[in-house]
């Protein structure tokens, strides 16, 4: 049995969640869902037989030392051939507390893996998606997180019922040290992190002021504006709008690249876009010479002109 850790915030599943369970799909056996604080809807579409329901009164928000206790303790209980979740930074961060506290070891970012035979072999990502390691995997239940978004969602060829199964862990104050209290909302309509399209400015930008061609052509194309790490150094825009590994991860269906020479680390963040062009002035960029089409000229010019264009094209 394949176990898959489902994260949400107060019962909204993160959407990349269920690539996770296309993946363990993948491993050739029955597939279970654990779900902490909260019973989540659909899971039977998607090829999930038991859904384990850890409920505990901590456990009304999330804190990661108390859901990696708490999916921890479930492990010892059922014993499955692996537990696995989506490499989001949440998946992660429980991933990596179950991980020490079990002593398994725990494999991040795989994008592939081979289950025959008692050592498995795994692809991974590593060094902010720069390579692929080839590695082998034995323990008594081996520990995943697949990469996000390289494998797309999909529901089961044959769905299943899910019945629900209810667990209740024993935990103490101290697993209860770190859990939200509070929030603040920052974002409405469209995210980053979901918009079909992403209109990002790098240092070729120039400025904050610069950005406003930039937030004119993503609001035509119902999109988001996103940036590079140096954009946000600069204190151009707020970190909440970085692209890249160590900001937000993304795969929308047109990325827009301004000004962006495509440093790794910012690759690695929106890799998985389907389409990508890119508008620069230096041909060789890393991100040019990677980008499905390009625009060798000045994006003070060519982005009020494609804004120009589309607004020409609604009035006609």
């Amino acid at each position: 049995m394949i176990l898959v850790l489902i994260t949400h915030d107060r019962g909204q599943v993160e959407e990349s969640t269920l690539q996770g369970v296309t993946f363990a799909r993948s491993l050739q056996e029955p597939v279970h869902a654990v779900s902490i604080g909260a019973v989540i809807d659909g899971l039977g579409e998607h090829g999930v037989e038991v859904q384990h329901v850890i409920n505990h009164p901590g456990l009304d928000d999330y804190g990661p030392t108390a859901w990696g206790e708490a999916l921890a303790q479930l492990t010892v209980l059922e014993m499955p051939t692996a537990v696995v979740a989506t490499g989001t930074e949440r998946g992660n961060e429980v991933m990596a507390h179950l991980g020490a506290i079990t002593g398994y070891p725990m494999v991040a970012n795989c994008v592939s893996v081979d289950p025959s035979g008692a050592l498995w072999s795994v692809v991974r990502t590593r060094w902010g998606g720069s390579l692929l390691e080839e590695a082998t995997l034995e323990a008594p239940v081996k520990l995943l997180t697949v990469t996000e978004h390289s494998h797309q969602a999909t529901p089961a060829v044959t769905p299943r019922a899910a019945t629900v199964s209810e667990f209740l862990p024993d935990l103490v104050d101290a697993h209860l040290t770190t859990k939200v209290v509070d929030r603040e909302e920052t974002a409405q309509g469209v995210t980053l992190a979901t918009a079909p399209v992403v209109v990002s400015g790098g240092r070729g930008v120039g400025g904050p002021e610069g950005f406003a061609p930039l937030e004119e052509l993503a609001a035509l194309l119902g999109g988001a504006v996103g940036c590079s790490r140096v954009v946000t150094n600069n204190g151009w825009r707020p970190h909440s709008d970085q692209v890249g590994q160590t900001g937000t991860v993304v795969a929308p269906d047109l990325y827009i690249a301004c000004g962006i020479s495509g440093a790794i680390q910012h690759w690695v963040g929106m890799m998985a876009s389907k389409t990508i062009l890119a508008i620069n002035t230096d041909a060789e960029a890393p991100m040019v010479t990677k980008a499905h089409y390009a625009v060798l000229g000045d994006l003070t010019e060519v982005v009020p002109a494609i804004v120009e264009e589309l607004k020409a094209r609604r009035r006609a």
